[in-house]
């Protein structure tokens, strides 16, 4: 039996994944094997000695210690592209508020239906003021997109939809997500070229020490004079201070974020919301699934898949008897724990062995039972970080 705690309010539908004969799910429970979050802080006091997994319903892990998990020999995972479509519809929803009139009219009309409830005198009103609300269209006008991963992409989709042109940036677009891209987006080579040339600048990045401040004092001089920048992805991307000398000097026109910060809300060139990228039922829904999915299948089968911290390593079962550990990523790991195999007339019928940076990982499938002392001697092993029989 795996217990998995849950951290915040997990959606059903993830929760259902786990048969209930192989898993106790809950909050408050102790001791657990797996960790289920959304946007709970995890402190290096959270991590349980038994704890094997950590899955987040969403793609962000900067409230997660993952370091301290690494040197744990507990996988992180996240839930990259499960809330992606929600992030693009409100992102276009940020476009077409920064250039339509449609908050300070809908202000408009309620005020005027505290001052009046006569059909007649709301029309006229209406016809004689509504030329205060009018604004531009976005067709036939630029789109910057910084990072086109899963979001990203599905961005660029959208615009090129609408009649926009797309200009998109991203230094470390992989090759999964380069596939997705369509021919019709122009790829620049810095960001400063990319800033200069687009109406609206959307980013689409993950919060990393290389993304932190991206966009600050230095980097806004290189704005099309007038540009709207749109931020959908994290808080920290954005040098909020920098934005505000923009909006005063007028080289940005708007800027909308998901991130309300005190010294930029109240103003009439920005429109904040309240972190509601992901907030819709089926986003919610398809991460929990995801994430729990992940989970199940790393603790009953050791495949990583999505994890932040870990290689991704997935091997088909040959046998109902497997042995997965991780470690340091030094010489003669596998020359250690192999002799260990042979020692207990445990025959090797596959195996799989990936490294991530300092961390290696390896799935080893054999033909008969696997005896306790078998799995203590491996963990004995200097540099092992966890072992388990499955």
């Amino acid at each position: 039996m795996y217990i998995i705690a849950t951290y915040n309010q997990i959606a059903s539908k993830g929760l259902d994944c786990f048969a209930r004969e192989r898993f106790e799910v809950g909050s408050g429970l102790t001791s657990p094997d797996g960790i289920l979050v959304r946007s709970y802080k995890i402190l290096p006091e959270n991590l349980d000695p038994n704890l094997k997994a950590l899955a987040r319903a969403g793609a962000g892990v900067d409230k997660i210690c993952v370091d301290d998990c690494t040197n744990r020999g507990i996988v992180v995972f996240n839930t990259p592209g499960a809330n992606a479509n929600s992030v693009k519809e409100l992102t276009m929803l940020g476009l077409l508020l920064s250039t339509r009139g449609v908050i300070k009219g809908a202000r408009f009309l309620e005020e005027l239906k505290a001052t009046t409830q006569d059909p007649t005198e709301i029309s006229k009103t209406v016809e004689q003021e509504k030329k205060r609300f009018a604004g531009n269209e976005i067709k036939g006008k630029t789109l910057g997109i910084v990072g086109l991963g899963a979001i990203g992409s599905l961005v660029a989709d959208m615009a090129l939809s609408m009649g926009m042109s797309v200009l998109g940036y991203d230094p470390g677009l992989s090759v999964e997500s380069a596939w997705r891209l369509s021919n019709q987006i122009q790829k620049m080579d810095n960001l400063p070229s990319l800033l200069g040339k687009a109406d609206f600048v959307t980013l689409h990045l993950p919060m990393l020490e290389a993304t932190k401040d991206l966009i600050n004092k230095d980097s806004i001089q290189f704005f099309k004079k007038g540009a709207v920048l749109l931020n959908f992805s994290r808080e920290g991307i954005v040098d909020n201070e920098a934005v505000l000398k923009a909006l005063k000097a007028g080289i940005l026109s708007r800027f909308i974020s998901d991130f309300p910060t005190p010294n930029l809300m109240g103003r009439e060139d920005t429109i904040f919301m309240p972190h509601i990228g992901a907030s819709t039922q089926e986003a919610e829904e398809n991460c929990a699934i995801m994430a729990s999915k992940q989970l199940i299948d790393f603790l009953e089968n050791g495949n990583i898949v999505n994890s932040v911290n870990f290689p991704q390593l997935y091997l088909e079962r040959l046998s109902q008897h497997r042995i997965v550990f991780a470690n340091k990523n030094i010489p003669n790991m596998l020359g250690q724990v192999l002799p260990i195999l042979a020692e207990s007339n445990l025959n090797v019928l596959d195996m799989l062995n990936k490294s991530r940076g300092e961390i290696a990982y390896s799935v080893i499938d054999v033909e008969s039972s696997i005896p306790k002392e078998t799995i203590d001697k491996i963990k004995g092993i200097e540099g092992i970080l966890s072992a388990r029989a499955l």
